[in-house]
């Protein structure tokens, strides 16, 4: 077995008690730290799906709260769902994009 799973993530990263309707402000501040990291992401409406080493995901998630809590917020509450396998290999960067072309795979073959 690896001694580094490759772990596929999804995170919604939280600011309270910010005093602000918005928290844009500190959810850009997290993506620069995963821009800086290197790591493998893409933010989303509700979130970011991350993906890499699982010491680099939760690496990457820890950074982002130290960045936003530097930014002011008192607070962060954060929502993560982690999923990794040992069944196959998933080519790095390439984890979220197949399980989406899987199912987008499955309606197009319904739709014929």
């Amino acid at each position: 077995m690896q001694s580094d799973l490759y772990a596929v993530a999804d995170f919604c990263l939280i600011p309270m008690g910010t005093g602000e309707s918005s928290v844009a402000e500190y959810i850009a501040e997290c993506q620069r730290v995963l821009e800086k990291l290197g790591v493998s992401y893409k933010m989303h409406g509700y979130g970011t799906n991350l993906e890499g080493p699982w010491s680099e995901v939760s690496k990457a998630i820890h950074d982002c709260h130290a960045a936003v809590h530097a930014k002011g917020a008192q607070r962060i509450a954060t929502d993560i769902r982690i999923g990794t396998r040992t069944d196959r290999e998933i080519t790095p960067g390439t984890g979220n994009e197949g399980k989406l072309k899987r199912v987008e795979d499955i309606l197009a073959a319904e739709r014929k």
